[in-house]
C-alpha cells in the first residue's frame, strides 16, 4: 500500500496543494456565481444561463492556449498573469451587474474572463515532475488530486450560494476572484516543485489533437462530462418531483463522496497493468454504476444509489489522467491534462442540456436514463478507440533504406506505409526510442544515413 503522508514528504509538496486547491475552488463558484448574479440584476435565468454557457465555451477555447504557454515559458511566469486577468474580468463582470450593463457587456466580459490557468494540471504537473521516476507515488497523487477536484466541486457551489444570498449577487464573484489570485500566487511562489519550462524547439510545435490515442482519452472524457452534466440537472429534478427540493443539494454531495471515498481507496494501491487497461476497467465500471439510481424509488434509496455509482467515478478519471500523463509529448504536460478537462467541461454542457431535456419531455423518473446511456457511450468508445485498434491486424514492422535492397523503389509506393518518424542516428536491433519500438530484419545490421521507422 502507498502512504500519502509519504506522497508529502517532498519539499513545498503540502504548500503548492494548498495554493492549487485554493485557486480551484473559485472555478467552481464561478457558474453558480455569474448565475445568481445576472438572474438577480437582470430577472432571467435564460440571460444568466447563457452568459455562464457562454464563458464555459470561452474556457474550451482558450484554457489549451494557456496550457501551452505554461508548458513553454513556466507556471510562475504565465499563471500569475492570467490569473490577475481572469479576476480583473470577473470584478468587471460584478460591476457591469451591478450597475445595470447591457446584456452584450456581460457577455463580453465573462468571455474574457475564460483565460484563466488550469491550477489542476499544474499540480499534477508538479506531482508527476517530483516523482517522475516513482509510478506508484504518481498514482497516489492523481488519485488525491482527484479527491481534491470533488470537494472542490461540492464545496464550491455551497459557498457560492452562501455568499450571493447573504451577502450581496456580487459577493460570490468577487471572493472568488481574491481566492483565484491568492491560490495562483501560492502556488507560482513555489519555485523548487516547478517543472522546468519546456526547451524550445525549431518550427510550430505539432498539434497534440493529431494524437489518436489522446483523442481517444478526450472523448472518453466528454462522454465522462454528459454523466456529470445529466447526474446534477436530474437530480435536482427528482428531487423537486419527489417534494423534497432542499435534499438536492445533500444527494449530490453523497455522489461526490462516493467518488472521493473510492477514489482515496483507490490510491493506496499500487497500480497494477498498464494505464489504458485501468482506464478502460474504470470506464467499464462507471457505466454499470451509472444504472443504478434507476432502481431508486425514494430519497434514501436513491441516496445509497447515488453513493455507489458516484465510486466508479474517481478511478476512472485518475486512470485517465495517468494515461494522459503517459501520451503527453515531453514538455507538453499542461495542455495536454488541459485538452482533456475541456473535454470534461464540453460533456457536463452538454450533459446539462440533454438531462433537462429529458426531464421535460419523460418526467424526472426516466431522466436517470440519460447518465446511464452516457456512461454506456463512454465505454462503448473507449472500446473502439483504446482497445479494438490494438487488436486488429498490423503488419510486421520493417526497416527502411532509401532505394536499398528490400526497400521501396522510387514510384512503387502503393500499399507501403511510410515511416512515423526518421532517426538521424541508426537504431540498435529491438531498440526502444521513445514509445516506439524499432526493429531491423534478421541478419541486417543498422546502416549510417538510412531511414527507420516503427
Amino acid at each position: 500500500m502507498i502512504s500519502y503522508r509519504r506522497l508529502f514528504s517532498a519539499p513545498g509538496s503540502a504548500a503548492f496543494t494548498v495554493g492549487s486547491v485554493t485557486a480551484r475552488l473559485p472555478m467552481s463558484m464561478a457558474g453558480v456565481s455569474v448565475v445568481l448574479m445576472v438572474s438577480s440584476s437582470h430577472g432571467s435565468y435564460a440571460l444568466a444561463g447563457a452568459v455562464s454557457a457562454t464563458g464555459l465555451a470561452a474556457v474550451v477555447v482558450l484554457a489549451p492556449r494557456i496550457a501551452r504557454l505554461v508548458d513553454r515559458h513556466g507556471q510562475a511566469r504565465v499563471a500569475v498573469p492570467a490569473a490577475a486577468a481572469c479576476a480583473a474580468w470577473w470584478v468587471v463582470l460584478a460591476l457591469c451587474t451591478r450597475y445595470g450593463a447591457p446584456a452584450w457587456a456581460l457577455f463580453a466580459a465573462y468571455a474574457a474572463a475564460g483565460c484563466g490557468p488550469n491550477a489542476g494540471g499544474m499540480a499534477r504537473a508538479r506531482w508527476a515532475h517530483l516523482y517522475r521516476d516513482d509510478a506508484a507515488a504518481r498514482h497516489a497523487a492523481n488519485s488525491f488530486e482527484q479527491v481534491a477536484d470533488e470537494a472542490c466541486f461540492v464545496l464550491g457551489p455551497v459557498l457560492a450560494v452562501f455568499l450571493a444570498t447573504a451577502v450581496a449577487p456580487e459577493a460570490a464573484l468577487l471572493v472568488a476572484a481574491a481566492l483565484l489570485v491568492a491560490g495562483t500566487l501560492v502556488l507560482a511562489g513555489q519555485r523548487r516543485t516547478e517543472p522546468p519550462p519546456a526547451p524550445r524547439t525549431a518550427g510550430r510545435p505539432v498539434p497534440l489533437l493529431r494524437s489518436a490515442r489522446l483523442r481517444a482519452v478526450m472523448a472518453v472524457f466528454a462522454c465522462t462530462g454528459l454523466v456529470f452534466g445529466s447526474m446534477e440537472v436530474v437530480t435536482i429534478a427528482w428531487s423537486d418531483a419527489a417534494g423534497h427540493r432542499s435534499a438536492a443539494g445533500v444527494l449530490l454531495a453523497l455522489n461526490a463522496a462516493g467518488s472521493a471515498v473510492a477514489g482515496l481507496a483507490f490510491g493506496l494501491f499500487r497500480p497494477a497493468g498498464r494505464p489504458v487497461n485501468r482506464f478502460v476497467a474504470g470506464v467499464a465500471a462507471m457505466a454499470v454504476l451509472m444504472t443504478l439510481p434507476l432502481l431508486a424509488g425514494d430519497p434514501v434509496t436513491l441516496a445509497v444509489c447515488l453513493f455507489a455509482a458516484g465510486a466508479g467515478t474517481a478511478p476512472t478519471m485518475v486512470s485517465g489522467m495517468t494515461l494522459v500523463q503517459e501520451l503527453a509529448p515531453a514538455g507538453r504536460l499542461n495542455e495536454a491534462m488541459t485538452w482533456a478537462v475541456t473535454g470534461i467541461l464540453a460533456g457536463i454542457s452538454g450533459g446539462a442540456a440533454l438531462g433537462g431535456w429529458a426531464v421535460g419531455h419523460h418526467g424526472a423518473g426516466r431522466g436517470y436514463l440519460v447518465p446511464a446511456a452516457a456512461g454506456a457511450a463512454a465505454l462503448l468508445t473507449a472500446l473502439c478507440t483504446l482497445v479494438l485498434p490494438r487488436r486488429g491486424p498490423r503488419a510486421p514492422s520493417r526497416a527502411r533504406t532509401p532505394g536499398g535492397a528490400g526497400g521501396p523503389r522510387p514510384g512503387a509506393a502503393a500499399g507501403f506505409m511510410p515511416p512515423v518518424a526518421v532517426l538521424p542516428f541508426p537504431p540498435a536491433p529491438g531498440e526502444r526510442v521513445g514509445t516506439a519500438q524499432w526493429f531491423l530484419p534478421e541478419g541486417e545490421g543498422p546502416r549510417p544515413g538510412a531511414h527507420y521507422c516503427s
